[in-house]
């Protein structure tokens, strides 16, 4: 009897209709040049409160976008309308000038790479996996994707280098390690978009700063749109938004908006403290002058408050 409940709601799940489905007359997209707008958008996945409302935006085939704000702005809702996993409730969310709506969901992704966060491998070999968004991709390009993201050394120390099997959702490898074999999938995909989310948040400092080299030329004549917490990663991004409430409340380039002096530039304010704090702490002993006096690691007068007219968020 446990079971009929079991297999009640299995079947609920399978009955199950998708939310976004293509429209019976819908084209092909094909020869994408990456220029993508969100021409008055708002979206909510419920009744209660929009994620996102009234986002104009315009961005033009080959600009790297960075997307930063705090947890639950939308930054990730933004980045799911660009993969059409969901439709705008108002607006319209276009590639090329045309509406997502009116093509496939297949020609639309076949022209994107996406990297999250949270990474998942197939459990099936090491070269399966890099080789899933174009499976006919060559050994030495697939080698090449791995060594531009410093992961090709890992691979080859394996029992059977790129024929290892990676284990169950990747747990041959460590979160870091699984997040650069995401970036070579997308490398070997050579996506038209590539949408980035939180790509390298499994990355010591060191290392993202060696894959973001690496990824350079990836990111060149390509559409990019970079979301992230760690705003060194989009410092030289063409062009950078800030959400907060679902709205767009600043946009423009790293040192646009650091005259600005609002958000943007208090959240680089801030960071850039802790990550002084974290080299501080270190390298024990480590000692720099405030007000006339030496400070160590161990003072807890070590940070210096938010500039004066610059309040939290």
């Amino acid at each position: 009897m446990t079971s009929y409940a079991y297999f009640d709601r299995v079947f609920a799940v399978l009955d199950r209709s998708a939310s976004v489905r293509d429209d019976p007359a819908a084209t092909t997209l094909a020869c994408v040049a990456g220029r993508i707008e969100f021409r008055n958008v708002s979206f909510a996945y419920d009744e209660s409160a929009g994620a996102l409302s009234g986002i104009d935006l315009t961005i033009q085939p080959g600009m790297a976008v960075g997307i930063v704000g705090p947890s639950g702005a939308g930054k990730t809702t933004l980045a799911s309308l660009v993969m059409r996993l969901y439709d705008p409730t108002i607006g319209t969310v276009a590639v090329d000038g045309v509406d997502l709506r009116r093509v496939s969901q297949a020609s639309l992704r076949a022209n994107l790479a996406v990297v999250t966060q949270d990474t998942f491998l197939f459990h099936t070999t090491v070269l399966e996996n890099l080789r899933y968004g174009m499976a006919s991709a060559s050994p030495a390009e697939v080698e090449d994707a791995a060594r531009r993201t410093e992961i090709h050394d890992t691979i080859a120390a394996l029992p059977d280098g790129y024929d290892t099997v990676v284990g169950e959702r990747g747990c041959r490898f460590s979160g870091g390690e699984r997040q650069r074999l995401a970036l070579a999938r997308a490398i070997v995909k050579d996506p038209r978009i590539l949408i980035l989310d939180e790509a390298t948040s499994s990355l010591d400092s060191a290392s993202e700063r060696r894959v973001q080299e690496s990824l350079a030329p990836l990111l060149a004549g390509r559409t990019s749109l970079i979301i992230t917490h760690r705003l060194s990663t989009i410092r030289d991004a063409d062009l950078i938004i800030v959400l907060d409430q679902g709205r767009i409340v600043e946009r423009g380039t790293h040192d646009q908006l650091l005259a600005q002096q609002g958000r943007y530039a208090w959240l680089w304010r801030s960071q850039a403290r802790r990550e002084a704090r974290r080299e501080t702490y270190a390298f024990p002993g480590a000692r720099r002058a405030r007000g006339g006096r030496a400070v160590t690691a161990s003072d807890p007068l070590e940070l210096d408050p938010p500039a004066a007219g610059v309040g939290e968020p």
